[in-house]
């Protein structure tokens, strides 16, 4: 590699680093302070750069935005999927999903779901903060139906989408419930609601 490749290759990761400095800090203080009460000036305080660096790498604030909803959910589909995957295989795969939920509302920083949260926020024509939800939504539905594909034999006429869907609905209002309760009690009674319709 040349000296100027060379140069090139490190301004590259030095670049990739510091967007994503301020993504990680961004979805930190929006998961915790929520969207609107999380300003430019606090995300770039707390990632440690000036203005013009924040801005060399994002437009707007909902550029950020849409950076922390993909940064959220990457993280998210990954460690459910490896969650679920450690499970035997069968049924306990398909409640695990309640089970990573508990393990997630135990955490110090549990704040509900960072979708929910944003959307409530925005104003309701902003479409493109809108779709990445609804598309990391349709996402997720799409993991619990290959996680019951993979996983039960359905016994009743009932399609693999309506359970699928049915499951989500479940998931989305322990996030919720145990978020409004600061208690775990919903997800343990929408893990049991699951098991029911699963069985």
């Amino acid at each position: 590699m040349s000296t100027l490749n060379k140069i090139y290759y490190i301004c590259r990761v030095k670049h990739s680093e510091i967007k994503q400095n301020i993504i990680e800090t961004a979805s930190i203080l929006f998961y915790r302070n929520g969207y609107n009460s999380t300003g430019i000036n606090e995300i770039i305080a707390e990632a440690g750069i000036a203005k013009a660096t924040l801005y060399n790498h994002f437009k707007s604030k909902e550029d950020i935005c849409l950076a922390y909803l993909e940064f959220m959910n990457v993280t998210f589909i990954k460690d459910i999927k490896s969650f679920c995957e450690r499970k035997p295989k069968g049924e306990q795969r398909v409640l695990a999903l309640f089970d990573f939920l508990d393990v997630f509302f135990l955490q110090k920083d549990f704040n509900g779901c960072w979708c929910i949260k944003t959307v409530s926020e925005i104003p309701k024509d902003n479409e493109r903060i809108r779709r990445e939800i609804q598309n990391q939504k349709k996402n997720f539905i799409a993991l619990i139906s290959n996680l019951i594909a993979d996983n039960l034999e359905l016994k009743n006429n009932k399609s693999l989408d309506s359970y699928a869907r049915q499951i989500y609905l479940l998931y989305e209002s322990a996030v919720a419930e145990s978020h409004l309760h600061q208690d775990n009690w919903p997800i343990k009674e929408t893990k049991n609601i699951c098991s029911q319709i699963i069985t």
